[in-house]
């Protein structure tokens, strides 16, 4: 090429074309001179030629073809690129379609055969009754291998394992039963649809699952020798992905999460108020469910006891016009332009029942105390169990009716209840209260001999029972007579409400007492002033204003009352002590104290 550039520097152009009139030379070519200072463009076309260099131009008409050609080429490429995206989209939602699993409308049993066989429940909204045989998971002893059943419960554990899933139905808290699908080699496409769906539910989900009893042996739900081959499952309601705890976790014992802070995985340290702020997922572990069943056969057992010895059930009022309770911090709200209270007890209307000639009578209702106490036996509103009952000479008659109807409650707790207590004391550790046959009385002097004897300081014996003083009268009383369950009476006078009866023969003492449970005060009774005359000495005693309520309080005494004595019983006291628990909010629902109002 260079030798070539060379002759054309020497030669004409004429006389090039006369020498190769058969090349083409269609490219610009730029030639340097020695001087780096002129170029060379030469253009050759074959044949003749004029001897001059000719530049071609395009002209308008060619310029705009090409470019039109250009946008063709170019709209072509995207037009492709679309119908590719487009064909790519179409079959993403065809096979979504395919893999869809959709909502549910379960309407009749009969026609669930038309029904896809897993999905989310549309929302349960009473529009029919489906006729669906549900079981309760306590049932299926009763049943055998190849049944087929229905269940409704919480998705309490899951586990997928490719071309299977295992889950654990919970109801009831403490009643579960395996279940189990695997993958159909015949069905390929449902069972990849099927499989997909239990691994999209969530813990604590409710859900219903249909399937087969097959014979297995499972050693960590209540149901061991069944486990269900899944038929269909659908979601009823949907749990939140992140809980703020797992179930699981809140029924481990204590001694549990101590054990496992040494090791690899440790297990969480829940705290009171995060399971008091989340109640009710608190109340799913099976300890805490059961707790609050052993608080309903408390009531029940007080209520057949009581009913067998001759007492009716009344309801009074909560809102009244004045203290019910002396000494006794209480919650105030405006009624109408007045000034109302919560009621501190019911004292004054059972009293009032007893002159209405209800001679035995008995309440369970709640009772509002306003004490900032933040102790872990206290709560500023609480189930109280009252009875007042008329008495013909002796306010015992009154304590062996309590004594007879505690020793139903342990006794009937221990025998009709067993499944809840051992439950619960896999969790929270407790023996069984002891109590005696008959009333075991401690009298007053004796209990501060007792005190005094184990290094305490009781002044001259007339001020209250500090906690401490409590908890050693009672493991010196257990120690001394075998009991966990005993009574102290003729309390000072000066430490007793200004309903209680004096003792005859010393002023400075009452006919009052208090019921003791493993150490803890869980009832406080007396025989109560009848005389409407000394109601009104004591009041001036103890310097209240026999106003409001206690005008007519007083006025019934008036037109003639029996004697009469009865007693208040924390039913979340009792509860907490039985079960050895170590505070009372664990045997309340929802607790209240002086930091908590909430849920």
């Amino acid at each position: 090429m260079f030798t070539l550039i060379a002759q054309l520097r020497s030669r004409s152009i004429t006389s090039v074309a006369a020498l190769t009139p058969s090349f083409k030379f269609n490219q610009r070519t730029r030639c340097t001179s020695n001087s780096m200072s002129s170029r060379l463009f030469v253009s050759m076309e074959g044949g003749p030629d004029s001897g001059s260099a000719s530049t071609t131009e395009k002209t308008d008409e060619e310029k705009e073809r090409i470019k039109a050609e250009r946008e063709a080429r170019k709209a072509d490429k995207e037009r492709l690129k679309l119908e590719k995206k487009a064909k790519q989209e179409a079959e993403r939602l065809a096979r979504e379609a395919t893999e869809a699993i959709h909502d549910v409308t379960y309407m009749s049993y009969d026609e669930q055969e038309t029904y896809p066989n897993m999905g989310d429940l549309t929302r349960v909204m009473s529009k029919s009754r489906t006729g669906r045989p549900f079981l309760k998971v306590s049932d299926l002893q009763n049943k055998k291998a190849g049944d087929t059943v229905w269940l409704r419960g919480r998705l309490n554990s899951l586990r997928p394992t490719g071309g299977s899933c295992f889950l654990v139905l919970r109801q009831d808290s403490f009643h579960t039963v395996q279940a189990c699908y695997f993958k159909d080699k015949e069905d390929p496409e449902g069972s990849k649809k099927m499989l997909k769906f239990l691994k999209s539910l969530t813990l604590e989900s409710i859900i219903d699952i249909e399937g087969t009893l097959a014979e297995a042996d499972v050693i960590s739900c209540s149901v061991k020798n069944f486990e269900i081959k899944l038929k269909r499952i659908y979601c009823v309601s949907r749990a939140a992905v992140q809980l703020p705890f797992l179930v699981e976790d809140a029924a481990r014992s204590e001694r549990e999460v101590d054990e496992s802070q040494d090791t690899d995985r440790p297990f969480p340290r829940l705290g009171q108020e995060i399971r008091l702020d989340h109640r009710w997922l608190d109340l799913r572990a099976p300890a805490n469910n059961a707790i609050m069943r052993v608080q309903s056969a408390v009531c029940q057992l007080f209520r057949e006891s009581l009913y067998s010895q001759g007492f009716c059930e009344i309801h009074t009022p909560k809102l009244i016009a004045g203290e019910s309770e002396s000494g006794a911090g209480v919650f105030t709200t405006d009624y109408f332009g007045t000034t109302a209270c919560l009621a501190q007890s019911p004292q004054l209307y059972k009293q009032m029942a007893i002159s209405s000639d209800l001679n035995r009578v008995f309440e369970i209702g709640p009772v509002f105390r306003a004490e900032k106490s933040q102790t872990r036996r206290h709560l500023c509103e609480f189930t109280g169990l009252d009875l007042e009952m008329a008495i013909d000479d002796h306010y015992m008659e009154t304590l062996e009716v309590i004594h007879e109807m505690f020793k139903y409650i342990f006794k009937g707790l221990e025998s009709r209840w067993e499944n809840e207590l051992s439950v619960i004391r896999e969790q929270y550790a407790s023996e069984p209260v002891t109590f005696t046959d008959e009333p075991c009385v401690i009298h007053w002097p004796e209990a501060m001999e007792i005190l005094t004897s184990e290094g305490f300081d009781v002044g001259d014996g007339m001020g209250d029972l500090n906690g401490a003083m409590e908890l050693t009268l009672g493991r010196v009383v257990k120690e001394k007579y075998g009991t966990d369950f005993f009574m102290l009476d003729k309390y000072p006078a000066s430490i007793r409400p200004f309903y209680t009866m004096p003792d005859p023969d010393d002023s400075r003492f009452s006919n009052s007492y208090d019921i003791f449970l493993r150490g803890l005060e869980i009832c406080s009774g007396a025989q109560r002033c009848h005389d409407p005359e000394l109601v009104l000495q004591m009041l001036n005693d103890k310097r209240i204003e026999a106003g409001g309520g206690l005008q007519t309080y007083i006025e019934s005494f008036r037109h003639g009352v029996a004697p009469h004595a009865g007693a208040g019983i924390g039913l979340e006291r009792v509860v907490f002590l039985y079960l050895g628990l170590d505070n009372v909010r664990k045997a309340s629902m929802f607790p209240r104290d002086p930091n908590r109002c909430t849920p």
